[in-house]
């Protein structure tokens, strides 16, 4: 075997290794994730307030891009999501998600808060303001919904993931200005544990051949010393 060769072994054992690593790291976070898992199978956020002065609290979009992959939602392995809502002032509350095309249109004109992002340890949400003076249909009677719930106490909803652009809405079920809610979030993401299996079997696997390939260098290197 000449030098390149034995260079290009050393690499290609070096690459594999930090494969496997990664394989294992991700594997093992896989793992760890499932095991936290209710006995509802889902992984749930803890509940945080969130308010706004305005008539709506809506998400972002929730971007599921399925791609040319749509078998995979016809497989009911997309897993699902889970919300609820509960009022902190008592008054009846309403929770829906929806296509955001659809929350858009809906909004439109009406004075409603965007959740841009939230980060969890510490618990802060960014909010974006959005201006209008039109009071909206009832969300209840507005025919958007994928999946929505209303009510006083709280108010849950549980949706099967599918392809698209969605946003989801929490607002006063007669659409009145001032939403203050405890709002927490769930996923239900059924492959976790044979993603974390696999990728740690893979880790493995790719980690015994890196080793294998650099000390195979090695060795040749030391052969052609000697």
């Amino acid at each position: 075997m000449n030098k390149g060769s034995r260079i290009a072994l050393a690499i290609t054992g070096s690459i594999a290794s930090l494969i496997a690593v990664a394989l294992v790291a991700g594997g093992g976070l896989a793992l760890w994730g499932d095991s936290l898992k209710d006995g509802d199978g889902y992984l749930r956020t803890d509940t945080e307030q969130f308010r706004a002065d305005t008539r709506a609290l809506a998400t972002d979009n929730l971007d599921v891009d399925l791609g040319d992959a749509d078998w995979v939602a016809d497989s009911n392995d997309l897993g699902r999501i889970a919300i609820s809502a509960e009022s902190r002032d008592g008054k009846p509350l309403f929770v829906g998600i929806a296509r955001t095309s659809d929350v858009e249109r809906y909004l439109a004109g009406v004075p409603y808060t965007a959740v841009n992002d939230v980060d969890v340890t510490p618990f802060r949400a960014d909010y974006e303001r959005h201006s209008g003076n039109r009071h909206p249909v009832a969300p209840e009677h507005a025919g958007i919904w994928q999946a929505s719930s209303q009510g006083t106490g709280k108010q849950s909803i549980d949706w099967e993931v599918d392809d698209g652009n969605y946003s989801v809405v929490v607002m006063n079920a007669d659409g009145s200005l001032g939403v203050d809610a405890d709002v927490s979030a769930g996923a239900n993401i059924p492959f976790l544990d044979e993603f974390g299996w696999t990728a740690l079997g893979s880790g493995a696997f790719a980690l015994i051949l890196g080793i294998g390939m650099i000390a195979l260098a090695a060795r040749r290197t030391r052969t052609a010393i000697a």
